[in-house]
């Protein structure tokens, strides 16, 4: 702890405010800043250090001085990584992100809330976005059926979700709820829905969170409204706010949200100090509840600014006149203009041509030596599963790796989570609906994998490294065999469908031995699983999906990092639907029983829900040597840096647009457009100043840079995007042949 207050300062006598580029060094002198401070705090003994970076703390431990912020969950890993590293571990401090932090004082102080908010005194549980999406719709059922929650050409669940992010856009920006119908009815002036839907979801919403809190269950918007509006206030919490941190770091406040300020505001009041960095062209978040110009505010509590001028990659040589190129490119376009030899543009007439052409160039630099493969980035305003897979393969080819930055697909899209799913379909009764013969014929070939040990030694194998783990699974059942048993040897049935003995097909004996082995390990096993069920033996439909990945999956052999992540992500996906089952079946019990339960949670998964990415965040050990792939916001939010850049589709108009990366009415929640309307000027003003940002970000990241333009979209139509005067001007490197 911090023994003298004083020896740090006054606020107004320390605390920074350090304003630059991307890759100016903004976050190395937040370091050491850290590395100052630090020396006025008792070491931590090194037994309990990681520990405390992790944020837990034991009984009679000395809490950390230090309070250490980051935008996002992979920076804040790696910005604790750096500290620890320049300061040899030594001293303690607490890391998180912003929203981390709301949570972790929301959930600490509970009983605080739960006293002044009269509520009932039960543990929080957090809801994830795709089961709060659930419980949400159940709950507005008849306004959705009615049509009372409707807007044209929008899906229900769409609606729902839509309704939901103005609760969390409110709370971030520190607007009341009550206020959220005011802003809808101002910000749109009966543009995109009328007075009643904005009326309808103000009412919704109220009554959302009302059910939320009496069950003890909190989303990301109610955690936000908790903390600015009830807890922060509260005299106690200030007291014990003040006492834990002494001092605040932050990285990239650009990237938080408003309420943010208010935490800040608070600290530096009660005589913290603190270190801030700025990006002027960050803002990778704006539109999903940060609020960059709030925070820019911030200066004016620190006494201390520097700016660190300098510019990285081709932001220093070209920046501003591709900004110029591509937002203001009516009146500026000087005849004869030629941008460097290290921008270039590959134009092809289709967009199968690009990603072929484009994947070529890549092959070529690499196997020429000119540059790494993980010193590459391709880059799309939205990288499709086409061009995911395009990629991919041409490079695998080669033998170049490709890894997917983020890549937050539905879990529905993974062979070998559609194969437990139908296994859970197969075991517990009243399933029958959720299975056919299709999904039987899958299951059989994800399920019927060769194990490694039925493979003949080598003579040359090397016994401190199995060689057997580095090759894929042969296929006991392969397509062709699964299709023939599914045809004969599955019987639909409502209740109790079932996978029938092999000789129930005429013709089993030419299957082969193999295969015939195998279907009858499952169906064996599913037997098995189907008797314990029935002798409630089987524990829950978590320890089913834990027995079958165990017995089928990991069992001596090899899955991808992609397929092992993907299936921690279904196990945490279940494991938190059915804590959340638990506590409503405890508070508002059914006879449902366990299959109506599955059966949302099957077709919660089959519907196309993105569930949250599994913990850790990253994975261990030495980044992949691959080419990354990654959409405009993946990449940003990651502040990664190539040598090369591959900006493909490079005259698409999406690189205007914020696309996903915007929640629906976010701009009307921004503090500075509070009650005024949005206007179509607004909008156009603001996908300018979200294209200057995006270009003069991504060139400071990369020193080599190639616009990937394909005359033809995938639907045919002609590109016609901001960046083409950008492409015109640059060095082109068609293909031959």
């Amino acid at each position: 702890m911090v023994t003298n207050l004083h020896e740090l300062g006054t606020p107004a006598e320390n605390s920074i405010w350090i304003v630059g580029a991307a890759r100016s060094g903004k976050t190395a002198r937040l370091v050491e800043q850290f590395c100052l401070w630090s020396k006025t705090v008792k070491p931590l003994p090194a037994t309990v250090s990681d520990q405390w970076r992790s944020g837990r703390r034991r009984a009679g431990q000395t809490a950390p001085a230090i309070l250490v912020l980051a935008a996002n969950g992979d920076n804040r890993l790696e910005l604790a990584d750096r500290i620890a590293v320049a300061t040899q571990g030594k001293y303690a401090f607490h890391s998180t992100t912003p929203f981390g932090f709301f949570e972790q004082e929301v959930l600490l102080f509970w009983p605080l809330l739960v006293q002044s908010l009269n509520l009932r005194a039960q543990f929080p549980l957090r809801l994830q976005p795709e089961t709060e999406l659930e419980l949400a719709a159940r709950l507005w059922r008849r306004e959705l059926d009615e049509g009372i929650l409707q807007q044209t050409g929008v899906s229900p669940n769409r609606m729902v979700r839509r309704t939901l992010d103005l609760l969390q856009l409110a709370a971030v920006s520190g607007t009341p709820r009550e206020e959220i119908k005011s802003i809808l009815e101002q910000g749109f002036a009966g543009d995109g829905g009328s007075n009643s839907l904005w009326t309808s979801m103000g009412d919704l919403l109220e009554r959302w969170r009302e059910w939320c809190l009496m069950r003890g269950l909190l989303t990301y918007g109610i955690i936000c409204e908790l903390y600015w509006r009830d807890l922060l206030p509260n005299a106690t919490y200030q007291q014990q706010l003040a006492s834990r941190y002494q001092a605040v770091i932050a990285d990239d406040v650009d990237d938080y949200p408003a309420i943010s300020r208010h935490l800040f505001d608070r600290m530096l009041d009660s005589g913290a100090v603190g270190a801030f960095s700025y990006n002027r062209d960050g803002g990778v978040r704006l539109g999903l509840g940060a609020d960059t110009e709030y925070l820019a505010q911030l200066e004016s509590r620190c006494l201390v600014v520097e700016t660190l001028n300098a510019k990285a990659g081709l932001a220093s040589e070209i920046g501003d006149l591709a900004v110029n190129l591509a937002v203001n490119s009516d009146g500026f376009y000087p005849l004869g203009l030629s941008l460097p030899g290290s921008v270039r543009s590959l134009e092809t007439t289709s967009r199968a041509q690009l990603l072929r052409e484009t994947a070529e160039i890549i092959v070529d630099a690499v196997k020429s030596k000119a540059v790494e493969a993980q010193e590459i980035a391709v880059v799309a305003p939205g990288m499709d599963a086409i061009a995911r897979y395009t990629l991919t393969e041409i490079l695998a080819r080669d033998g170049i790796a490709a890894e997917s930055l983020n890549d937050q697909r539905p879990l529905s899209t993974t062979p070998e989570i559609r194969a437990l799913l139908t296994l859970l379909a197969l075991v517990y009764p009243g399933l029958g609906r959720l299975v056919d013969r299709d999904a039987v014929a899958e299951m059989l070939v994800i399920l019927g994998s060769q194990k490694h040990r039925e493979l003949p030694d080598t003579e040359d194998s090397n016994p401190t490294f199995n060689l057997k783990s580095q090759i894929p699974n042969l296929k006991s059942i392969d397509p062709v065999r699964a299709g023939l048993i599914a045809d004969h040897c599955f019987c639909p049935d409502l209740d109790r469908p079932q996978l029938l003995a092999i000789t129930a097909f005429p013709r089993w004996d030419r299957l082969g031995h193999r295969a015939a082995g195998a279907y009858e390990q499952i169906v064996e096993w599913i037997e098995q699983q189907r008797s314990q069920q029935q002798e409630r033996l089987l524990p829950s439909p978590i320890a089913l999906l834990d027995r079958a990945i165990q017995k089928f999956l990991v069992n001596d052999r090899y899955l991808p990092f992609d397929r092992l992540a993907a299936l921690r992500e279904l196990m945490e996906t279940a494991a938190h639907y059915w804590e959340i089952h638990g506590r409503m079946q405890r508070l508002e019990p059914t006879n449902g029983g366990d299959s109506e339960t599955i059966a949302r949670f099957i077709q919660l998964l089959r519907q196309g829900t993105v569930t949250a990415n599994p913990f850790p965040v990253r994975s261990e050990g030495p980044e992949a040597q691959a080419v990354t792939l990654a959409n405009i916001f993946q990449y940003r939010s990651s502040r990664r840096a190539h040598k090369w850049h591959f900006w493909l589709d490079a005259g698409s108009p999406l690189w205007l647009s914020g696309g996903a990366a915007t929640l629906f009415g976010a701009p009307l929640f921004v503090r500075s457009q509070l009650g005024r309307p949005w206007e179509t000027e607004d909008e156009t003003v603001a996908d300018q100043q979200r294209l200057r940002r995006i270009l003069v970000d991504l060139l400071s990241r990369c020193s080599m840079l190639y616009l990937c333009h394909s005359e033809l979209a995938v639907n045919g139509q002609e590109q016609t995007g901001p960046l083409l005067p950008l492409i015109n001007s640059s060095v082109s490197c068609q293909q031959s042949g």
